[in-house]
């Protein structure tokens, strides 16, 4: 249904966020779902919409990887090639 409303970015981002907060999975409910999804003509489309609890959850481990190199003596500059993340999110980071 999400896919075939073709909602404005905002629009997408309030549904979403509603789904998520309301309609908690466990795994094996995931799988099920993944697995219905597959079958379905526009599966391409579905598989797009992007889910922010694994995009924080990528963030976190960013950061989380960055905090490692900090404790080794790592530069700003290399964590930043390597994690992508903001040299000034860095910053902070080892501030605290």
């Amino acid at each position: 249904m999400l896919v075939k409303m073709k909602l404005d970015p905002t629009k997408q981002r309030l549904v979403y966020g509603f789904f998520e907060r309301y309609l908690k999975l466990n795994e094996q409910e995931e799988i099920i779902l993944k697995n219905e999804i597959q079958q379905m003509d526009e599966a391409d489309k579905i598989m797009e919409i992007p889910i922010s609890y694994e995009e924080k959850g990528r963030e976190k481990e960013k950061k989380e990887v960055a905090l490692k190199m900090l404790k080794k003596d790592a530069s700003i500059d290399f964590i930043a090639e390597v994690t992508g993340l903001d040299k000034k999110e860095i910053e902070a980071l080892k501030e605290k």
